[in-house]
């Protein structure tokens, strides 16, 4: 599925510990740098059993102190689900 979107956080729920799978969510925002911000996403995606999140984009930070992924400067991002991975294509 494709979404127009100026930015997204990529990141990890808590999920049972012995599972090699976790829950994780796509957040959208249309700011950059939607941590510094107190906006609210302008649309939440949550996957299932994840084991591997594959990211293709130009433009990724690393939140150390939350262990999320901030992808900005997008125009749209595409996102699909294979089985236990979930591919990001950022534009």
């Amino acid at each position: 599925m494709k979404h127009k979107t100026k930015s997204a956080i990529i990141g990890r729920k808590k999920g049972d510990e012995d599972s090699t799978t976790r829950p994780c969510f796509v957040n959208l925002f249309n700011i950059n740098n939607p941590h510094l911000s107190e906006d609210a996403p302008d649309k939440c995606l949550d996957f299932d059993k994840i084991h591997k999140i594959i990211i293709k984009s130009k433009d990724i930070n690393y939140l150390l102190q939350g262990n999320d992924l901030v992808l900005n400067n997008l125009k749209e991002i595409e996102i699909k689900q294979d089985k236990e991975h979930l591919i990001v294509k950022g534009k």
